[in-house]
């Protein structure tokens, strides 16, 4: 077998504070921050004269992480728009299950938590959401339905 586990989600971001207090607000719990830099760093990235912070986040379940990343060298570039669509190649979404979407989201929307389109009821599974979080990410919410809500 080649795959082990899925070890994290990379996300590069504009304000690092930011994005770390938004993520605990989602319920994540900061592991660390570090500076990397050196070597390593520019053979991994294929980038030259690497210097960035990183801030590792985990689910509270202990198996989903985040790595957010800042750059300050070389600094980050836009790819564009920070309110591109769902449907752009390359881009979708990190996805997380809430016990309650709606109290998340009110959580969320002091941080910069956006709502991409609206709350939407899947069946009588799932209620989901899409908002716009750190570095324009988007972010996924799912609330499972409890039989008869």
């Amino acid at each position: 077998m080649a795959v082990q586990r899925m070890d994290n989600v990379g996300i590069v971001v504009d304000d690092m504070d930011a994005a770390v207090a938004f993520f605990e607000e989602l319920g994540m719990e900061l592991e660390g921050r570090s500076q990397v830099e050196g070597l390593f760093a520019d053979q991994c990235t294929g980038l030259d004269g690497v210097r960035c912070d990183i801030a590792m986040l985990r689910t509270p379940d202990g198996h989903g992480r985040l790595e957010l990343s800042e750059y300050h060298n070389p600094a980050a570039i836009s790819d564009g728009p920070r309110d591109r669509p769902h449907n752009v190649l390359g881009t979708h979404r990190v996805m997380f299950a809430v016990d309650d979407l709606a109290d998340t989201m009110a959580r969320l929307r002091p941080h910069g938590g956006e709502l991409v389109g609206e709350i939407a009821r899947f069946e009588d599974s799932y209620l989901l959401c899409y908002l716009r979080g750190p570095a324009g990410v988007i972010v996924g919410l799912a609330e499972e339905l409890r039989p008869g809500a």
